[in-house]
Protein backbone atom coordinates (compact mmCIF):
# COMPACT_ATOMS: atom_id res chain seq x y z
CA UNK A 1 0.00 0.00 0.00
CA UNK A 2 1.25 3.60 -1.29
CA UNK A 3 0.96 6.64 0.09
CA UNK A 4 1.93 9.93 -1.56
CA UNK A 5 2.61 13.70 -0.87
CA UNK A 6 -0.18 15.82 -2.00
CA UNK A 7 0.70 19.02 -4.85
CA UNK A 8 -1.27 21.67 -3.46
CA UNK A 9 -2.06 24.11 -6.09
CA UNK A 10 -2.95 27.92 -5.59
CA UNK A 11 -5.62 29.14 -7.93
CA UNK A 12 -7.15 32.23 -8.22
CA UNK A 13 -10.67 30.49 -7.79
CA UNK A 14 -9.48 28.11 -4.92
CA UNK A 15 -10.82 28.27 -1.41
CA UNK A 16 -9.84 26.85 2.46
CA UNK A 17 -11.50 23.48 2.80
CA UNK A 18 -8.43 21.10 1.53
CA UNK A 19 -5.96 22.02 4.20
CA UNK A 20 -8.24 21.28 6.79
CA UNK A 21 -9.89 18.31 5.19
CA UNK A 22 -6.35 17.01 5.03
CA UNK A 23 -5.73 17.79 8.24
CA UNK A 24 -2.20 19.32 6.91
CA UNK A 25 -0.33 21.74 8.72
CA UNK A 26 0.54 24.05 6.54
CA UNK A 27 -0.33 28.58 5.51
CA UNK A 28 -1.28 28.43 2.10
CA UNK A 29 -4.46 30.30 0.63
CA UNK A 30 -6.35 29.87 -2.21
CA UNK A 31 -5.61 26.03 -2.74
CA UNK A 32 -8.16 25.15 -5.66
CA UNK A 33 -6.33 21.67 -6.05
CA UNK A 34 -4.89 19.02 -4.10
CA UNK A 35 -3.31 16.36 -6.63
CA UNK A 36 -3.20 13.15 -4.21
CA UNK A 37 -1.89 10.47 -7.05
CA UNK A 38 -0.11 11.92 -10.30
CA UNK A 39 1.99 10.61 -13.26
CA UNK A 40 1.80 13.83 -14.99
CA UNK A 41 5.06 15.01 -16.74
CA UNK A 42 6.77 17.46 -14.17
CA UNK A 43 4.00 17.36 -11.45
CA UNK A 44 4.28 13.52 -10.32
CA UNK A 45 3.26 12.82 -6.82
CA UNK A 46 5.95 11.35 -4.40
CA UNK A 47 5.86 8.48 -2.71
CA UNK A 48 5.77 9.53 1.11
CA UNK A 49 6.56 6.48 3.52
CA UNK A 50 7.84 2.70 3.15
CA UNK A 51 9.93 1.07 1.03
CA UNK A 52 10.03 3.35 -1.94
CA UNK A 53 9.77 6.80 0.00
CA UNK A 54 10.95 9.68 -2.28
CA UNK A 55 10.24 7.82 -5.60
CA UNK A 56 8.08 9.21 -8.35
CA UNK A 57 5.39 7.88 -9.37
CA UNK A 58 6.37 6.77 -12.76
CA UNK A 59 9.80 5.85 -11.71
CA UNK A 60 7.95 3.44 -9.49
CA UNK A 61 6.08 2.29 -12.18
CA UNK A 62 8.96 1.49 -14.53
CA UNK A 63 10.48 -0.68 -11.90
CA UNK A 64 7.59 -2.75 -10.70
CA UNK A 65 5.59 -2.08 -14.10
CA UNK A 66 2.86 -4.92 -14.62
CA UNK A 67 3.21 -6.05 -10.64
CA UNK A 68 2.47 -2.15 -9.90
CA UNK A 69 -0.56 -1.25 -12.43
CA UNK A 70 -1.42 -4.96 -13.98
CA UNK A 71 -0.16 -6.70 -17.26
CA UNK A 72 -2.85 -5.01 -19.38
CA UNK A 73 -2.62 -1.46 -18.01
CA UNK A 74 0.99 -1.60 -18.17
CA UNK A 75 0.71 -3.03 -22.30
CA UNK A 76 -1.69 0.08 -22.40
CA UNK A 77 0.12 2.83 -20.76
CA UNK A 78 3.48 1.84 -20.44
CA UNK A 79 5.37 3.64 -17.64
CA UNK A 80 3.06 6.54 -17.39
CA UNK A 81 0.42 6.15 -14.24
CA UNK A 82 -2.91 6.06 -16.00
CA UNK A 83 -4.63 7.92 -13.51
CA UNK A 84 -4.99 11.22 -11.70
CA UNK A 85 -6.74 11.97 -8.34
CA UNK A 86 -7.62 15.08 -7.27
CA UNK A 87 -9.60 16.98 -4.47
CA UNK A 88 -10.74 20.64 -5.97
CA UNK A 89 -11.70 23.27 -3.97
CA UNK A 90 -13.53 26.18 -5.98
CA UNK A 91 -14.30 29.18 -3.70
CA UNK A 92 -15.04 30.94 -7.21
CA UNK A 93 -16.34 30.37 -10.60
CA UNK A 94 -13.75 27.88 -12.81
CA UNK A 95 -13.99 29.04 -15.92
CA UNK A 96 -16.00 27.31 -18.69
CA UNK A 97 -14.26 24.36 -20.33
CA UNK A 98 -13.64 21.14 -22.67
CA UNK A 99 -11.09 18.91 -22.57
CA UNK A 100 -10.14 16.67 -25.60
CA UNK A 101 -10.82 12.76 -26.34
CA UNK A 102 -7.43 11.11 -27.41
CA UNK A 103 -7.81 11.30 -30.91
CA UNK A 104 -8.41 15.08 -31.20
CA UNK A 105 -5.58 15.39 -28.45
CA UNK A 106 -3.17 13.28 -30.61
CA UNK A 107 -4.17 15.49 -33.78
CA UNK A 108 -3.46 18.95 -31.57
CA UNK A 109 -0.22 17.70 -30.36
CA UNK A 110 -1.07 16.17 -26.52
CA UNK A 111 -0.14 12.86 -25.41
CA UNK A 112 -4.03 11.90 -24.75
CA UNK A 113 -7.30 13.41 -23.82
CA UNK A 114 -9.03 13.52 -20.57
CA UNK A 115 -12.44 11.97 -19.97
CA UNK A 116 -13.17 12.75 -16.09
CA UNK A 117 -15.43 12.21 -13.46
CA UNK A 118 -16.87 14.02 -10.20
CA UNK A 119 -18.22 13.22 -6.20
CA UNK A 120 -19.44 15.68 -4.46
CA UNK A 121 -18.26 15.98 -0.96
CA UNK A 122 -19.81 18.12 1.66
CA UNK A 123 -20.30 21.69 -0.39
CA UNK A 124 -21.69 25.06 0.24
CA UNK A 125 -25.29 25.51 0.67
CA UNK A 126 -25.75 27.33 -2.55
CA UNK A 127 -23.09 25.25 -4.46
CA UNK A 128 -23.32 24.61 -8.66
CA UNK A 129 -21.88 23.03 -10.99
CA UNK A 130 -22.44 23.15 -15.33
CA UNK A 131 -22.00 19.96 -17.24
CA UNK A 132 -23.06 19.70 -20.69
CA UNK A 133 -25.08 21.26 -23.23
CA UNK A 134 -28.96 21.91 -22.69
CA UNK A 135 -29.80 22.91 -26.18
CA UNK A 136 -28.69 22.14 -29.61
CA UNK A 137 -26.12 24.60 -30.94
CA UNK A 138 -23.54 24.61 -33.85
CA UNK A 139 -20.06 25.11 -34.16
CA UNK A 140 -20.91 28.73 -35.63
CA UNK A 141 -23.54 29.77 -32.58
CA UNK A 142 -21.04 28.30 -29.99
CA UNK A 143 -18.43 30.59 -31.32
CA UNK A 144 -20.59 33.64 -31.38
CA UNK A 145 -22.30 32.87 -27.91
CA UNK A 146 -18.27 32.75 -26.56
CA UNK A 147 -17.89 36.09 -28.10
CA UNK A 148 -21.31 38.06 -26.65
CA UNK A 149 -20.66 36.41 -23.82
CA UNK A 150 -23.50 34.07 -23.25
CA UNK A 151 -22.53 30.43 -23.71
CA UNK A 152 -23.66 29.92 -20.35
CA UNK A 153 -27.37 30.14 -20.96
CA UNK A 154 -26.48 26.73 -23.49
CA UNK A 155 -24.58 24.72 -20.54
CA UNK A 156 -26.92 23.05 -18.11
CA UNK A 157 -26.76 23.90 -14.28
CA UNK A 158 -27.10 21.67 -11.40
CA UNK A 159 -27.33 22.74 -7.53
CA UNK A 160 -25.23 19.83 -5.46
CA UNK A 161 -24.95 18.43 -2.63
CA UNK A 162 -22.87 15.91 -0.57
CA UNK A 163 -22.69 12.16 -2.77
CA UNK A 164 -24.03 13.79 -6.60
CA UNK A 165 -21.89 12.43 -9.07
CA UNK A 166 -21.60 13.41 -12.37
CA UNK A 167 -19.39 11.79 -15.65
CA UNK A 168 -17.82 14.06 -17.87
CA UNK A 169 -16.96 12.24 -20.76
CA UNK A 170 -14.32 13.92 -23.11
CA UNK A 171 -15.89 16.89 -25.23
CA UNK A 172 -18.51 17.49 -22.74
CA UNK A 173 -18.32 21.45 -21.58
CA UNK A 174 -18.25 21.75 -18.08
CA UNK A 175 -17.51 23.88 -15.07
CA UNK A 176 -16.97 24.00 -11.41
CA UNK A 177 -18.82 26.32 -9.69
CA UNK A 178 -18.51 28.38 -6.50
CA UNK A 179 -18.70 26.83 -3.53
CA UNK A 180 -17.94 23.07 -5.11
CA UNK A 181 -15.85 20.83 -2.92
CA UNK A 182 -14.99 17.69 -4.75
CA UNK A 183 -13.31 14.76 -5.58
CA UNK A 184 -11.93 14.38 -9.12
CA UNK A 185 -10.74 11.04 -10.85
CA UNK A 186 -9.57 11.14 -14.61
CA UNK A 187 -7.43 9.95 -17.52
CA UNK A 188 -3.62 10.86 -16.61
CA UNK A 189 -3.79 14.36 -18.56
CA UNK A 190 -3.23 18.11 -17.90
CA UNK A 191 -5.21 19.53 -21.25
CA UNK A 192 -7.30 21.84 -20.83
CA UNK A 193 -9.41 24.13 -23.20
CA UNK A 194 -10.78 27.21 -21.80
CA UNK A 195 -13.58 28.66 -23.21
CA UNK A 196 -14.82 31.66 -21.20
CA UNK A 197 -13.35 33.15 -18.08
CA UNK A 198 -15.95 35.39 -16.96
CA UNK A 199 -13.29 38.56 -18.30
CA UNK A 200 -11.66 37.94 -14.75
CA UNK A 201 -8.01 38.82 -14.60
CA UNK A 202 -4.95 37.09 -12.89
CA UNK A 203 -2.92 38.20 -9.98
CA UNK A 204 -1.22 40.47 -12.49
CA UNK A 205 -3.84 41.91 -14.51
CA UNK A 206 -4.02 39.61 -17.33
CA UNK A 207 -7.15 38.01 -18.82
CA UNK A 208 -6.10 34.14 -19.09
CA UNK A 209 -5.70 32.61 -22.20
CA UNK A 210 -8.51 31.13 -23.87
CA UNK A 211 -8.77 28.36 -26.01
CA UNK A 212 -11.73 28.73 -28.69
CA UNK A 213 -10.86 27.21 -31.78
CA UNK A 214 -9.34 23.68 -29.54
CA UNK A 215 -12.47 23.67 -28.03
CA UNK A 216 -14.80 23.89 -30.86
CA UNK A 217 -12.87 20.78 -32.44
CA UNK A 218 -13.32 19.02 -28.81
CA UNK A 219 -16.89 20.16 -27.75
CA UNK A 220 -19.41 17.19 -28.34
CA UNK A 221 -21.98 18.52 -29.30
CA UNK A 222 -24.75 16.23 -28.60
CA UNK A 223 -27.68 17.04 -26.16
CA UNK A 224 -28.92 14.98 -23.22
CA UNK A 225 -31.77 15.06 -20.84
CA UNK A 226 -29.60 15.00 -17.42
CA UNK A 227 -26.24 14.36 -17.15
CA UNK A 228 -26.05 13.78 -13.44
CA UNK A 229 -25.02 10.04 -12.49
CA UNK A 230 -28.07 8.37 -10.81
CA UNK A 231 -26.95 5.30 -7.91
CA UNK A 232 -28.95 3.72 -5.14
CA UNK A 233 -27.26 4.30 -1.85
CA UNK A 234 -27.35 1.66 0.05
CA UNK A 235 -24.61 1.10 3.40
CA UNK A 236 -22.09 -1.53 3.33
CA UNK A 237 -22.55 -2.33 0.04
CA UNK A 238 -20.69 -1.24 -3.21
CA UNK A 239 -22.29 1.45 -5.34
CA UNK A 240 -20.82 1.64 -8.73
CA UNK A 241 -20.95 5.26 -9.91
CA UNK A 242 -18.92 5.21 -13.22
CA UNK A 243 -17.32 2.48 -15.60
CA UNK A 244 -16.26 3.49 -18.69
CA UNK A 245 -12.73 2.71 -20.55
CA UNK A 246 -10.56 4.92 -18.47
CA UNK A 247 -11.88 4.39 -14.67
CA UNK A 248 -14.30 2.02 -13.11
CA UNK A 249 -15.28 3.83 -9.38
CA UNK A 250 -17.12 2.31 -6.81
CA UNK A 251 -18.25 4.00 -3.66
CA UNK A 252 -18.51 2.21 -0.33
CA UNK A 253 -20.14 3.74 2.94
CA UNK A 254 -19.28 1.41 5.67
CA UNK A 255 -20.05 0.88 8.99
CA UNK A 256 -19.43 -2.77 9.01
CA UNK A 257 -15.88 -4.29 8.53
CA UNK A 258 -15.98 -5.27 4.82
CA UNK A 259 -12.88 -7.49 2.73
CA UNK A 260 -11.85 -5.79 -0.38
CA UNK A 261 -11.34 -9.14 -2.85
CA UNK A 262 -9.26 -8.01 -5.83
CA UNK A 263 -7.44 -11.39 -6.50
CA UNK A 264 -8.96 -11.69 -9.87
CA UNK A 265 -8.09 -7.98 -10.68
CA UNK A 266 -5.48 -7.29 -13.08
CA UNK A 267 -4.99 -3.71 -11.81
CA UNK A 268 -3.93 -1.19 -9.27
CA UNK A 269 -6.63 0.14 -7.33
CA UNK A 270 -6.79 3.48 -5.96
CA UNK A 271 -8.67 4.23 -2.32
CA UNK A 272 -9.97 8.00 -1.58
CA UNK A 273 -11.16 8.66 1.63
CA UNK A 274 -14.41 10.99 1.09
CA UNK A 275 -15.36 10.69 4.84
CA UNK A 276 -15.14 9.35 8.22
CA UNK A 277 -12.12 7.39 9.57
CA UNK A 278 -11.08 3.80 9.01
CA UNK A 279 -7.65 1.13 8.59
CA UNK A 280 -7.21 -0.71 5.41
CA UNK A 281 -5.10 -4.01 6.42
CA UNK A 282 -3.22 -6.47 3.58
CA UNK A 283 -2.79 -9.56 2.57
CA UNK A 284 0.10 -9.94 4.49
CA UNK A 285 -1.29 -8.18 7.70
CA UNK A 286 -0.02 -4.68 7.19
CA UNK A 287 -2.53 -1.80 8.42
CA UNK A 288 -2.67 1.71 7.21
CA UNK A 289 -5.09 4.64 8.18
CA UNK A 290 -7.71 4.97 5.03
CA UNK A 291 -9.35 9.20 6.40
CA UNK A 292 -11.04 11.49 4.93
CA UNK A 293 -8.54 13.42 2.85
CA UNK A 294 -6.59 10.06 2.55
CA UNK A 295 -5.54 8.27 -0.75
CA UNK A 296 -3.87 4.96 -0.83
CA UNK A 297 -2.60 3.12 -4.03
CA UNK A 298 -2.92 -0.66 -3.66
CA UNK A 299 -0.73 -2.37 -6.36
CA UNK A 300 -1.99 -4.86 -8.83
CA UNK A 301 -0.69 -8.08 -6.91
CA UNK A 302 -2.71 -7.41 -3.70
CA UNK A 303 -5.13 -9.65 -2.84
CA UNK A 304 -7.97 -9.15 -0.07
CA UNK A 305 -7.84 -5.95 1.59
CA UNK A 306 -9.61 -5.69 4.93
CA UNK A 307 -11.36 -2.62 5.79
CA UNK A 308 -12.37 -1.23 9.19
CA UNK A 309 -14.00 2.15 10.42
CA UNK A 310 -17.33 4.35 10.29
CA UNK A 311 -15.84 5.39 6.56
CA UNK A 312 -16.96 6.46 3.15
CA UNK A 313 -14.47 5.95 0.46
CA UNK A 314 -14.26 5.62 -3.45
CA UNK A 315 -12.42 2.87 -5.03
CA UNK A 316 -10.94 3.64 -8.66
CA UNK A 317 -9.55 1.09 -11.08
CA UNK A 318 -8.41 0.59 -14.79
Amino acid sequence: MLKFQPLLKQTIWGGDKIIPFKHLNSNLEQVGESWEISGVKDNETVISDGEYAGMRLNDLVAQLKDKLVGAENYKRFGNVFPLLIKFIDARRQLSIQVHPNDETAHRLGYPRGKTEMWYIMPSDPDAKLRSGLKKQITPEQYKQMVADGTITDAIAEYPVKEGDCFFLPAGRIHSIGAGCFLAEIQQTSDVTFRIYDFKRKDKNGNYRQLHVKEAAESIDYTVHDDYRQHYEHRMNEPMTLVDCPFFTTTLYDLTEPMDLDYSDLDSFVILIGVGGKGTVTDSEGNTTSLNAGETILVPATEGVMHVEGTLKFLESYV
